[in-house]
């Protein structure tokens, strides 16, 4: 039987379906807040003002329709909700990683890079070296390279904004998960002095130092760069250069072992921090102490070790680490010669 008009008008009107809102900036987005102490450090670590990293936020949250924060001042602490986004976009954000790498290698000549963060000190002694080499093998490969603090270096390879993070151990409390540690260099603490201070041999150095270098010895230049470490370091000289002041704290090796160069005092310092690019241009000694090492890793995600060129790389970085020497190291002076624990 034929249907009317009217009863052709009851059927149910379609749906059309409403396209999705999210996108890929979002999702990093909430990953690096997610991650992030405040708004601040995330908009800091992700390159944009607060107020967009704050509107970007909002419009993922009333596309899916609930909060994902609870907010308190400057301060963000996931709900529920953002509990059990987490995890899923964290699998999108490294399967997007491995798809841009991966059709990388098929771009018909368009140039692979290899993104690297890192310490100062390796970036600045190790790195050069193995990427000359790198060039030779690898033409078509360039190079994104980001000096970067141990913290930063472990955000930056869990979003998977850089390929390979290179850092020390020692200097990161948490654990990393996902990503495969190959080691590098075995990175030695020393003592440096300014060249007119001579500890050679120096068993007692209140008795047989002229009163001045004795002073000059007790005035410590240190390095601080986090509670921890601060602690650990103020150990040390307690333990071992116990009448010591400290005159002087700084943010950067540099900095100390200028301040050293200058005459200012003294202080600890790894060794590969006091590689310099003119060798000739420093005016320190460079003691070895009984501190346990740095120890230097290439951080690399697991699903990359064995595929080129990263494989390639960390073999290169090993060969050229298993090379390097400290230029004008010196043994420790008998009142060095301590055993200690203290993991700096």
């Amino acid at each position: 039987m034929a249907m009317d008009g009217k009863q052709r008008e009851k059927r149910p009107a379609r749906v059309e379906p409403k396209p999705s809102d999210l996108t890929l900036h979002q999702l990093r987005i909430f990953w690096a807040v997610a991650h992030s102490e405040t708004l601040t450090k995330a908009a800091k670590q992700l390159g944009l003002a607060q107020p967009s990293l704050s509107q970007q936020l909002s419009k993922l949250e009333a596309n899916i329709g609930t909060l994902l924060f609870h907010r308190r001042s400057n301060e963000m602490e996931l709900t529920e909700a953002g509990q059990f986004l987490l995890p899923k976009v964290e699998q999108v954000l490294r399967l997007i990683s491995e798809l841009e790498d991966g059709l990388a290698q098929f771009s018909g000549g368009e140039r692979l890079t290899l993104r690297i963060a890192g310490i100062n000190s390796v970036l600045r002694v190790l790195v050069p070296l193995a990427v000359s080499h790198m060039q030779e093998r690898y033409p078509g490969l360039d190079f994104d390279l980001q000096e970067s603090s141990p913290t930063e270096i472990l955000d930056l390879l869990y979003s998977r904004r850089v390929n390979v993070g290179l850092l020390a151990t020692n200097s990161v409390a948490q654990a990393i998960v996902g990503f495969v540690q190959v080691p590098l260099l075995e990175d030695p603490h020393v003592l440096v002095v300014p060249e007119n201070l001579v500890l050679d041999g120096i068993a007692d150095p209140q008795r047989e130092l002229p009163p001045k270098q004795w002073a000059m010895l007790n005035r410590s230049i240190q390095f601080i760069f986090g509670s921890q470490q601060a602690q650990r370091v103020a150990e040390w000289y307690d333990k071992l250069l116990p009448e010591h002041r400290v005159v002087a704290k700084c943010r950067t090796f540099d900095t100390a072992i200028g301040l050293v160069a200058a005459g200012a005092g003294v202080c600890l310092a790894p060794g590969l921090t006091t590689v310099q690019q003119n060798p000739t241009a420093t005016n320190v000694r460079l003691y070895r102490v009984k501190a346990p090492p740095r120890r230097i890793v290439a951080l690399v995600p697991s699903q990359y070790r064995r595929t080129e060129p990263y494989q390639g790389l960390i073999e290169t970085l090993q060969a050229v680490a298993a090379r390097h020497t400290i230029p004008g190291l010196l043994e420790t002076p008998p009142f060095l010669a301590i055993d200690t624990p203290i993991d700096l």
